[in-house]
């Protein structure tokens, strides 16, 4: 099992980013997945998940309205738009697939939230 994920960057408060994820190992297309986020200092927070089939979508507070979360079983990758950045996004950010045992973490994507 293996995660990649890519697209972070350095942007401007107000900028935008989408992150992909790829996943390999296991059937992409039968497990929901999600992204999460870890700031400097702070523990591991989950922003957005997603259903296997991609018809169900959850967001945390933090970020709904600004980032969507989206998936394309096709090409075995997860994607997250985010918009309306804010220098509290700043984060590396994975992505996982929750009930997936035993548990892999990528080496995650760096966002940077500066002017």
């Amino acid at each position: 099992v293996q995660f990649v994920e890519s697209g972070g960057g350095l942007v401007q408060p107000g900028g935008s980013l989408v992150l992909s994820c790829l996943a390999s190992g296991f059937t992409f297309s039968r497990y929901d997945m999600s992204w999460y986020r870890q700031a400097p200092g702070k523990e591991r927070e989950l922003v957005a998940s997603i259903s296997s089939a991609g018809y169900s979508l959850k967001h945390a507070d933090s970020v709904k309205g600004r980032f969507t979360i989206s998936r394309d079983n096709a090409k075995n990758t997860m994607y997250l738009r985010m918009n309306s950045l804010e220098p509290e996004d700043a984060a590396v950010y994975y992505c996982n697939a929750p009930l997936l045992v035993p548990e892999v973490w990528g080496q995650g994507t760096l966002v940077t939230v500066s002017s």
